[in-house]
Formats: C-alpha cells, structure tokens, sequence
C-alpha cells in the first residue's frame, strides 16, 4: 500500500535558507521582497500590475470595499465554490447571488448568467472550477452590456489560461490564492492582478489601514498620515520570499501536474459509472489542480464507502465543494434556497470525488490511483 496525500507543500533548502535571511534582517513587513514577488508574480501572469494580500479571501474583500459594494447591491456569483467567494461579498453588506453550474466542467454555467442580473447587480464573479478557466469573452461582453464589474476568483487558477491570457487579466481583477496545497505556497496569502494602475495604487494603500507612508518612507519615526480607510491585509516578507522561490519552481509543477493529470485521464477513461469533467480544449489550458471523477446516479449513494476504501488503501482524497455555498447553513436559512434552486451544483458536490495530481506525485502514482480506484468501483459491484 502507498502513501498519496492529496495535497502537499514542497519546500526546500532554498526556501529555508530565504526565511531565515529575512529573520536575520529584522525586516519582516514592508520590505523589498514583497516588492519583488509582486514583480515576479506580475512577470509570470503577464500582469500589469500585482498586489499581495494576507490572502485571497482578503483580496476578494479589498476588492469590494475598494469599489464601493454596500447593503443593497448584489454581487452575481458561482454556486459550487468555497465559501469565500460569497463572504467576501456578504462582509461589505452586499448580497450573493447564486448561478448553477454546467455539467461537463463544474464552471458557472454561462447561459444563466443573464437572468441573475438585477438593477442592483454591480458586478460578476467567475471562479475557475479547479483551476478549468470559464470561458470569459461572453461573460465579459455580458457584463459590458450591463455596466458591471467583472472579478476573476482565481484561487485554483495559477497556470490556467484563455486564448493565451492568463486567467485573472481576462475581466476586470483577479485575485489568487497561495494556500499550502494550491499549485505553489506562501505558507498563506494572495495576490491581487489588474490591468488597472489606478485600481492597483488603492488596493496598496488600503491593504495597510489606509497609511500614506510605510516605516522606510517615513522621514521621522511614527510619523505619517491615514488618507484612506483601509484594513490590515498586508502579506509579510517570509510569506513574500516564500512565494519567490516557490515562483521559481512553479513551470515544474505544472508541468508534472499536466502529466499527472493526463496519465490518470488515460488510466479511467473505460471505467465505468463515473464522468470525469472537460478539461483543457481548444481555447481553455487548466491548471490541472486535481482531476474530479463524478459518480454516477446508482453509485452516488456509497460515495463515503468508496472514500473510505480508497484512504484505507492509501489514496488520499478531497471533495470539490461538500455543498455549494447557497446551500451551506448559513446561506440557506439566509435567503431560503433548496437543492431544487442549483441541481446541477447539487448533484457534482454530492457525486464527485476529487483526486490528487499534484507535483508531489508522479505517473506510477496516477496509474496506482486508477487500479485501485477500478479494483474498488469492481468491489463496490461485487457487493
């Protein structure tokens, strides 16, 4: 039996070795490296201009405070998604309003964007379903029509790109997410894209209280201004020189996770009672976050029997949502929404298990992942 997490940081000497210089520098917050992993980031994505953030949840929330979202506007949004995507939008006392998804890649589905929109609707967001990027040209020419804002939750999107733009410069701002399983980590934190220079100078300014000058511009100490209204989400210079060198090393895990990806696609296409989701074609290049099978309708029921005989065997598994947002607790009893509501989000959350692919795996892995995923789906039959 082996030993396959689903998810797993990979660090080194280099990143070690860089914390510690940052310790030893005493600079641990407004420094130079969060300058150059904005840069970097900037450079990887094609981005004009990057901000980072404590996290992508606190971009997300930078953005709507920095456009103005109060109580009475909404903001239209996925329904199968972490529940992030809709905090965000709730914290600023404006309302989520919830799309179904499309079947073949979990995405919002695009056809039911426009019946959404209401007088009060100030903006779209689009996550990229595991990193699969929603194809964004209708969704912005839709949103054009109407005025609206368009944000890109990007939190599983690093290496997704359409039509060769990187996911995150395809509306108006998008905003990424460094958790430790995603595809590189900071230990936690985000980072905020934009073609928008002004935008940018304001998510600056606002992810630090709104300060006018930070400790090295200050001509005397403790002397500055607050010009703005803002918060604390800046990200430190640990998590900044984290993400450096986990910059540096990103094209390999991308490239492993396409491989692994492809490898564990191959390796079920003929097993039956599952569905796997539409990846990259023609346009649309995914990130491979991981690779989500859907069971089928007679299958679905023993959905925590096949998890538990998969993890007894080693294969470590995760679930892409365990319910989408508007039906989690709170939202439901906020705003009244049943399973009938989002059938299509439903039924992936319920049915689909997602399996790893990431850089800490390699093509046995996927092949070993597949057998035994067979060998349980043949037992399952067996009774």
């Amino acid at each position: 039996m082996r030993n396959i997490p689903f998810g797993k940081p990979i660090l080194g000497d280099a990143e070690k070795n860089a914390v510690l210089e940052v310790l030893d520098s005493g600079v641990l917050v407004h420094g130079p490296k969060i300058k150059e992993f904005e840069a970097a980031f900037a450079q990887f994505t094609g981005a004009p201009y990057a901000v980072g953030v404590s996290s992508c949840t606190a971009g997300l929330h930078l953005v709507y405070f920095h456009l103005g979202l109060g109580p009475g506007d909404e903001v239209v949004c996925s329904a199968l998604t972490h529940t992030a995507t809709a905090h965000a939008v709730e914290l600023t006392g404006a309302k989520a309003v919830f799309v179904d998804s499309e079947s073949h890649t979990g995405n919002l589905d695009l056809e039911q964007i426009e019946a959404k929109i209401s007088p009060r609707t100030k903006a779209l967001c689009v996550v990229h379903y595991l990193g699969m990027p929603v194809d964004m040209a209708p969704v912005v020419a839709l949103a054009r029509r109407h005025g609206l804002i368009v944000i890109e939750d990007c939190a599983l999107a690093v290496g997704s790109y359409v039509d060769g733009v990187h996911a995150g410069l395809l509306g108006d701002v998008g905003v990424f997410s460094f958790y430790p399983v995603k595809h590189f980590t900071t230990g936690e934190g985000g980072m905020i894209v934009t073609r928008n220079r002004q935008w940018a100078e304001a998510f600056t300014l606002k992810r630090a209280f709104g300060v006018d000058r930070h400790v090295g511009e200050r001509v005397l100490p403790g002397l500055y201004d607050v010009v703005d209204l803002g918060f604390n989400y800046r990200m430190s210079e640990i998590h900044a020189v984290l993400g450096l060198h986990q910059l540096t090393r990103l094209p390999g895990f991308l490239e492993t996770r396409h491989a692994n990806y492809q490898a564990l696609s191959q390796s079920l296409a003929d097993v039956p009672g599952i569905q796997m989701f539409a990846s990259t074609h023609g346009r649309l290049t995914s990130s491979y976050y991981c690779h989500a099978v859907v069971l089928d309708d007679a299958l679905a029921p023993h959905r925590p029997r096949i998890i538990e005989r998969l993890k007894a065997r080693g294969v470590g598994t995760s679930i892409y949502y365990p319910r989408p947002v508007p039906l989690m607790t709170h939202y439901r009893a906020k705003y009244g929404h049943d399973e009938r509501d989002f059938p299509v989000a439903h039924r992936l959350a319920n049915q689909s298990i997602a399996l790893p692919v990431g850089p800490h795996l390699n093509v046995d892995d996927m092949q070993y992942i597949a057998r035994t995923i067979r060998e349980t789906l043949q037992e399952h039959a067996d009774g």
